[in-house]
């Protein structure tokens, strides 16, 4: 049975990638792991590589052009001459379906399933289990822009033809592309929230020097070991570590800690995996090697996706209020700033569809505190 090997995503800002490099010829042979083709981004280059062995029956990509995330680049087959699936009748075609059926979704699969209306058994899997880029496959095979469910009545989007002044339009860039979706996921389905409250930072700066003189580092630890703090509110207070499907709270398996890092004009956010369940030495040794990562634009996309809540922080800009945008599926964006040396704010963005304000406080209060 032939193998698609799709456009991977990144990170989690960009919905496009441009391919840059194709190391594989129709009718070629191929072994896993081999790297079959390179993509990139304005932030990095990633290798793809194959999946399984076997023979390039097609292409569906070429250099320089931009490539939509989940599609299709390459089919391998088991013989050289094996047909090449007819996507467009996979796409809709019990048979194709059936390829799938005893694929068990994955968390971020089964989000995208409930966001487009349909079932695991409607989509074709690329491997072991069904995964987030199928889903996004058969959408995008599909020429689907489902209305995302439990999307508010809006007005309509503004085009060039509609505008009283004369201009022109100007293609987004990659990360723009990926703030404009992250913009429309809060838009779309969260019903946003915000609340802050101002806290004493000494008991917090303490706490940073003394972890920084027994464990050393160059670069204070105070953020990262808030981060640490609040995976560990959201292990033993999984509602905030949720998000809403079908009238139902969704609550996560592991707490995947999103943290921002700002470099130039790419806003990324980076992801532990799994942080609730680490000390917190550990996510501070991981948020710093993210943050080196993503100042010299390298991070894998594994590192940039996945968030289940977040955490933010305009200190060092010094501003009064910080209101960040929900990353998609997560009900509580954490933000942190600095009126002065000793006062601090700590505010949170949240779905109240899933969290009520006397939630957020709460987390907000003990936050506070090291």
């Amino acid at each position: 049975m032939a193998v698609a090997i799709n456009v991977p995503r990144v990170n989690n800002n960009d919905d496009e990638v441009k391919l840059v490099q194709l190391n594989v010829a129709v009718g070629q042979r191929v072994e896993v792991g081999e790297i079959v083709a390179e993509v990139e981004t304005d932030k990095a280059v990633v290798e793809i590589e194959a999946p399984a062995a076997g023979y390039v029956l097609a292409l569906r990509g070429e250099i320089d052009t931009q490539l939509r995330v989940g599609s299709v680049l390459i089919w391998l087959g088991e013989t050289a001459e094996e047909a090449v699936p007819d996507e467009g009748a996979a796409a809709v075609s019990g048979d194709a379906a059936a390829a799938g059926a005893e694929a068990a979704p994955t968390a971020k699969a089964l989000l995208l399933l409930r966001r487009h209306g349909l079932h695991a058994d409607q989509v074709p899997t690329a491997g072991a289990r069904l995964t987030a880029a199928d889903v996004e496959a058969y959408v995008a095979r599909r020429g689907s822009s489902a209305a995302p469910a439990g999307g508010r009545g809006r007005a309509p989007e503004a085009s060039a033809s509609s505008m009283a002044v004369a201009g022109s339009v100007q293609a987004l860039a990659s990360h723009e592309r990926g703030m404009l979706a992250t913009v429309s996921w809060q838009r779309d389905h969260a019903v946003p929230g915000y609340i802050e409250i101002e806290y004493d930072q000494a008991p917090w700066a303490s706490a940073a020097k003394q972890f920084q003189s027994e464990r050393g580092g160059l670069l204070s630890p105070l953020l990262p070991l808030m981060a640490a703090k609040l995976a560990r509110l959201a292990r033993d207070n999984p509602k905030i570590n949720a998000t809403l499907v079908e009238q139902g709270r969704y609550e996560f398996g592991q707490v995947n800690l999103g943290f921002t890092v700002q470099v130039g004009e790419v806003l990324y956010l980076t992801v532990v995996e799994d942080a609730a369940q680490k000390e917190a030495a550990q996510v501070v040794t991981e948020l710093v090697e993210l943050q080196r990562l993503a100042n010299a634009h390298k991070l894998s996309p594994q590192q940039c996706t996945g968030a289940t809540l977040g955490f933010s922080s305009m200190a060092r800009w010094k501003v009064g209020r910080h209101i960040p945008v929900l990353s998609p599926y997560t009900s509580l964006m954490v933000a942190h700033t600095a009126v002065d040396d000793e006062r601090g704010v700590l505010g949170a963005t949240y779905d109240h569809r899933v969290l009520t304000g006397a939630d957020v406080v709460k987390v907000l209060k003990l936050l506070s505190k090291p």
